[in-house]
Order: C-alpha cells, then structure tokens, then sequence
C-alpha cells in the first residue's frame, strides 16, 4: 500500500462566494455565477468638440488623462485635431480604489510641457451601477472647467459607471492593474481572448504507377520512388520492384493538412542512380483546395497527373530547354471521416470527425470559472526582486481560452468564465498557468513563458450539475524534483442536455468507424500526431495576440512520449496495482484449499456442490455478487475530482540522475561517462526483461511441444492421457467429474504432498528451443 501523498500536494474544497451569492434553486442566475464578482470603475472617453489652440502655431494636440488616485491611465493623442475621436474604456478595480474623486482632464501634447486644457471631476459616491443585462451607460457631453472650477472651453463626452468583469467593455478596457506595461503590442499580450485550432485533415496520397518515365541513362535498369512533400512534411515510396519505365507502387502516404489550405502537395518522382545520389524524372504540384474530400471508406476515383521534367541544353550558344512530360496515377483525397489527434490519447479533448457533416449533436455543456491563485513562486527578477506576471490557458476541444495577465501578483484574481459544447463524456479539460514574459514593449529574443503547473479534468468523473470549487496543486516536475508552484481555484460545472444520450455514448466507439473501418499503424498515428502538434502551434504563433509554441506544446504533452525511467517505474507499478487484485484472489483460494479457516472452507464446499448440481446459476451468482460489490462500493465513491498524484507518478522517490535524464535533450547534450553510465544502466534492465520474456517463451514453447514429439516419451505420454481421458468423460456425467476434481483441489492439508503435483512435474520436463539459442 502506498503512503498518501503530502498535505500540500492534495486538493482543497472551497467554499467561494460564487455570482455575488444569487441562487436560485441549484442553480445561480447571473451570467457569470461560477466565478466570484469583482467591482470596476468604468470610464468610457468616447471624444471631445470645441477644444482651444495652446500652441504658438495655433494647433492643438489632444489627449484624455484619466487618474484615480495612484493610478492614471491616458488616451492616445491626435495632432491638429480641435474634435477628436477616442473610444477608449478604462477600468479601475475597486480594491485597489483609494481615492473618492475620478479627474478626466484633457491635455495638449507639447515637446516640452504639456499644456492643460481643462478637466470634469466625479465624484465616487455619485457613480451610478450597472449590471448587464442592463443596456449599456449613454455617454453625455461635460463641460470642461479650469483648476480652479470655473467653465473652460471645450466639451468631452464621457460613460462613468460600477459595474463587474461581466461587463461587455471589460475585456477590451485600459486595466489599472496593467498601469506598468508599456507597448501597443505588450497591452495586447496581457488581455484575455479565445482562440481557435485551425481545422486539421487527414490527406491520403495513394501512389499507384507511372508511365513513360524519362530517365538521363537509358542502359540501367531505373530505381525510382517518389517523394511527396507537404509544407514541412516530406515522405516517400519504396523503391518500385518493377524496374522498367513504367513503375508500379500502390502505396499510401498519409499527411496533415491545416485549413486554409496554403501550400500545395509537391510530388517528384526520382531515380537513385547512385547511393546518395538521387536524380529528379519530374515533378507536379497539386493545389489541395482541388482535392476531392470523402467523408466514408468508398475509394475516391484515380487520376492521371503530368509530371514536367525541364532540361536545359547549350546550342552553340543559345539555350534551348527541353519539357519531357512523363504521367503519374493516384488517387488523391482529404479524408474527413478520421479524427486528426492532436493530443495525446489519453487526454483526448475531442474525439469528432474532421468533417462537420458527420457531427453528432452535444450532448451538455461545461461551463469553467477560473477564480484566482494562491501562493505562486517568483518566476523572474524584476528591480531586484521576484515577481510574476500570472496568465491562465484552457483547452478543450477546438476552443482554447486565454485569461488576461495580472501583473506583480503572487495570488492574481482572475474570476472569468468560458464554455464549451460537450460532445463525448470520456474527454478531459486542461489548464496551465503560465508566466507572462512579453510585457515591457518588443520581444527579448529567446525570452518564452514559463510554465508554472496544469490541471487536468476528465469529464466522466464529474457528476452532472454539481458545481465543483476545488483548490489544485500546480505541481511541476523539475531536474531537483517536483516542485509544488501554487494553487489554482477552479469552479466547474458540467451540465447535460439529455441523459439518454450520454448514457447512449458509452456504448458507442471511442474514435469515428473510418479509424476501425481502415486502421492507420501505430507508426503512422506518432508521425501524423507529432505533425499535426507542430502545424496547431505554428498556427496559433502567428494569432494575434500570440498564443506561443511553448504554451501549445505543453498543453497538448507534446514530450510525453520521450523516455523516462520514472515513468518506467510508475507504469510498472501501475500494472502490478491492476493485477494486485488476481494477486489477492490467488492467495485467498490458497488459503481455502489449505483450509487456514474452516468455516470458510467448509461454506465454499457446500456453494461448489450447489453450483456444480445446478449449473444454470452459475452466471446469476456472479452478476449478482458484482452487483453487490458495486453497490456497497457506492458509498465511497470519490467525490472530489482527480489531480496529479506524486505518488503514483513516482515524482517524490525519482533519483536526481533518473531526473536529469529525462529533462537531458534529444538527442543527448551530456558528456560521455553520464552517457556510458546510463547506457548500462539500460542495458541491465533490457538484461531483466529479455530474461522474463525469455521465460514466457519457454513455458510457450513448451505447450507447443506437447502434440509436436520433439519429445517422443513426453508426446506418447499425452497422447495415450488424452485417449483415456476423452473415454472417461464420455462414459462419465460431466458433473460428477467437475464435483470429485473440486473436491480434490479443496482436500484437506492432511491429504497433501509438499512435492510439486505429477502434471506440474510432467509439464517442466518439457523441451523449449532454448537449446537452439545462439
């Protein structure tokens, strides 16, 4: 039995004071009822008329400056503009309000000074509140006044209102909280937004022949294959064993393809005239928007394809250039009855076709409200001491969110809400919270997000409108251990539509038929996976704001599949929990047939004999005792969801050097006795297992040489058995054969022998082909 792991690293419920406490019955009305209300001042500067000329020249330079308090955010200004247009919304959080007078004051940009055209104030106590649904505050013209409250010239239209983060204006506002960053484009890092995955295919070339190749040397026999290349994505045929000029493959080369399609499938057909050298015979590119898209197994028609070869040659000296034409037949499609896996397997998020045509309708929704977190580390040095610049991602399915950066803040607030469709329960959510490094204007070469720790939810442990409020750990595993980052404060809340319908999804298959109907390899599957992984983050990079290649890799475990002795260890542990159980029965039966407790023994018996007279409750007894065990089990059932566990991953007992090793590149950067040290370390753990599979092949083998008289004594022995024992049951009533065998396997101690039994003897005297090995 494995220790619990530590305190710390468990998951805390909480009671949070979710949607301001409106409840309504089970469920809560506002908008946003899974997240706890945070109180904004809003500002909207929407434009000014009538402004007076301060400079010598005569032009006026406005800007808006908006201060409460410490805290002072401003416009952009317009050269020579006496009736600007700004729109801009500014938001002041109210814990941080120290002030009880808002000053807007325009000002007029000038090299040396700016000059003051005049201001409103507001006084906080007078502000009124809105709460959407509410329709949104008409801004209204205020007269400017002087420093000393006397009317100026100008007017300013302005919307000041309390209202909360359910606000339409809130994800785009100037937050007091970023006062520090600086930039267009660092403004635009920190806010929150949602992104898309772009729509992945599947695209099937199959290679069949093709005909009047041209090859440069007519004598040899050509080795030609073809090379087929997709953005980043080269693959190709075996060489075609029909040497002739007219070359047959019928061979699949599978490839992932992003919409909107942006490059075209490049094919080339080449002749390795040499072992490294390779000639082209001709090539063709296929724009992918003309590809035929089949949504089921029936074969899409071939095609005939021109491949151009262009030679140019010297006629005294003109150029003259040669088109040899040469022809290719495939059959080209984008397969949209396959899901294009992305993710790892067993945290899938979406299991839907890539076609929207072969959707099922959903079947709930989840709903996620990412509260605040607590107790984060230092993740850069900043004026001399730690800071963190907090920002959360979730991925489900296609939509990946993206919360607003909270900056200097080691227990950052961020109480937003997302959705997502929900169409299979057996899928899992993930969020990682990450460190913003992109704030301060223009990015530092190099400079990635830290990763501080994610969460996984699967969605098949939640019950169904139950609001879950739990704390997470963000463990993170490092070369010098797992490290605990912090916690997260999640709500979650999955919310079905029809029961019957997601009762109905468990009967139904994990991934569409196309992926049963015709199979891709396992080979397959990694490459198309590890492609796949590479175009959704290449893609999502270029967003804007990005969502960076790091943040994606991790979120999809993009190096899950990498060697690890700790996870070694782990998964091996994991499959001796499963077969603990078969374990557990075996020592029980021994201790039955060794009668440890009589009773026992004794009710075992009588169970057997009613059993072996009434065979037909044999099924019912089972099913009904797996009923039972169910049943009794139910009260308890877990009732928080699952988080990572230090313990079952092995992360708190890994060596330092099993850790260093798994964090090593690929390939490895270590000097050469780390490598050596750890080469043999493999070696000897290979030496383990080669050993035990060894043994398994033996015991095989072995039963494969009872009916093959590699043994001609052994082989006569079970053969004249075999005899005997089919005459035997003939004449015998099965029954009385399966009572006195049980009764034998039961006998008492008394009757036993400490020697192995004759047919265990019989079967070890056996041959394998172990005498055959090298």
């Amino acid at each position: 039995m494995q220790r619990p792991p530590p305190e710390d690293f468990l998951l805390k419920e909480t009671s949070p004071h979710l949607g301001g406490g409106k409840v309504s019955g089970d469920k809560l009305t506002s908008t946003y009822d899974l997240v706890e209300q945070m109180q904004y001042l809003y500002v909207r500067v929407v434009k000014a008329k009538d402004l007076p000329a301060k400079d010598v020249t005569g032009s006026c330079d406005p800007y808006v400056e908006v201060k409460l308090g410490n805290y002072k955010g401003t416009t952009r200004h317009f050269e020579k503009k006496t009736n600007p247009e700004w729109n801009q919304v500014f938001a002041f959080s109210k814990d941080r309000i120290q002030a009880s007078i808002l000053e807007v004051t325009v000002k007029d940009k000038d090299v040396v000074k700016d000059d003051f055209i005049g201001r409103v104030l507001f006084d906080l106590n007078e502000i009124p509140k809105r709460v959407p649904p509410d329709s949104p505050l008409a801004p209204q013209w205020y007269r400017l006044e002087d420093r000393k409250g006397d009317k100026a010239k100008g007017e300013l239209m302005l919307a000041v209102w309390m209202g909360t983060q359910a606000d339409e204006a809130f994800p785009e506002a100037w937050h007091s909280d970023a006062a520090t960053v600086s930039g267009t484009d660092a403004l635009a890092n920190i806010r929150s937004k949602v992104y898309l995955s772009p729509k992945l295919w599947y695209l099937r070339v199959n290679v069949i022949e093709a005909q009047d190749l041209q090859p440069s040397d007519k004598g040899r026999y050509p080795e030609v294959f073809v090379k087929a290349a997709l953005g980043n994505q080269t693959l190709r045929t075996r060489i075609s064993q029909s040497r002739t000029i007219n070359p047959m493959w019928n061979e699949d080369l599978m490839f992932v393809a992003a919409e909107p399609f942006e490059e075209p499938l490049i094919l080339s057909v080449e002749d390795r005239v040499a072992p490294n050298k390779e000639e082209s015979l001709g090539r063709c590119a296929i724009p992918l928007q003309m590809v035929e898209r089949r949504l089921d197994h029936k074969p899409v028609n071939t095609k005939w394809y021109n491949i151009e070869k262009h030679i140019v040659i010297m006629e005294g000296e003109k150029k003259k250039e040669i088109k040899f034409s040469s022809k290719i037949h495939m059959r080209i499609c984008l397969e949209g009855g396959y899901h294009v896996l992305d993710e790892s397997t067993h945290y899938s998020s979406d299991l839907r076709p890539t076609a929207k045509q072969l959707w099922k309708s959903s079947i709930g929704v989840l709903e996620l409200g990412i509260l605040n977190a607590q107790g984060l580390m230092p993740m850069k040095k900043k004026d001399g001491k730690g800071t963190t610049d907090a920002y959360c991602v979730a991925k489900y399915g296609q939509k990946w969110v993206r919360t607003r950066t909270i900056i200097d803040s080691f227990a950052p607030r961020w109480n937003e809400q997302y959705t997502w469709e929900v169409f299979d329960p057996c899928t899992v959510i993930t969020i990682g919270v990450f460190d913003n490094w992109h704030l301060h204007g223009g990015d530092k070469p190099g400079a990635k997000d830290s990763k501080i720790g994610k969460v996984r939810i699967r969605l098949s442990t939640l019950e169904t409108d139950r609001v879950y409020t739990h704390s997470y750990p963000l463990l993170v595993l490092h070369p010098n251990g797992v490290k605990k980052m912090g916690e997260i404060h999640l709500a979650v809340r999955f919310t079905c539509s029809s029961l019957l319908n997601m009762m109905h999804m468990y009967s139904l298959p994990l991934l569409p038929k196309m992926h049963y109907i015709h199979p891709l390899t396992v080979s397959q599957l990694d490459n198309l996976r590890h492609q796949a992984t590479q175009i959704v983050s290449m893609r999502l990079s270029r967003a804007e704001p990005p969502l960076r290649k790091e943040i994606v890799e991790y979120m999809l475990d993009v190096g899950s599949h990498m060697w690890s002795m700790r996870r070694s260890k782990a998964n091996f542990f994991r499959i001796m929990g499963v077969l603990g159980g078969l374990i557990a029965v075996g020592k029980w039966f021994d201790q039955i047939c060794n009668w440890k407790n009589p009773i026992t023994t004794v009710l075992i018996h009588i169970l057997f004999i009613i059993l072996v007279m009434y065979p037909e409750l044999i099924l019912p007894t089972i099913f009904l005792y797996l009923f039972l065990i169910g049943v009794w089990y139910y009260r308890w059932r877990p009732r928080h969801p699952p988080h990572m566990d230090t313990r079952l991953s092995h992360a708190d007992s890994a060596h330092p050097d099993e850790l260093d090793e798994e964090f090593d590149t690929f390939p490895t950067t270590k000097p050469s006795d780390v490598v050596r040290m750890r080469y043999d370390r493999l070696r000897s753990i290979a030496g383990r297992i080669q050993t035990v599979v060894g043994d398994l092949a033996t015991q095989g083998e072995r039963l494969q040489s009872l009916l093959s008289w590699r043994d001609p004594r052994a082989t006569a022995l079970f053969v004249i058995f075999c005899l005997v024992a089919a005459i035997v049951l003939y004449v015998t009533p099965f029954q009385i054969v399966a009572l006195l065998t049980g009764i034998y396997i039961l006998r008492h101690p008394r009757f036993r022998h400490k020697l192995p039994s004759v047919p265990l003897n019989f079967f070890r005297r056996l041959p394998a082909r172990t005498d055959c090995m090298l």
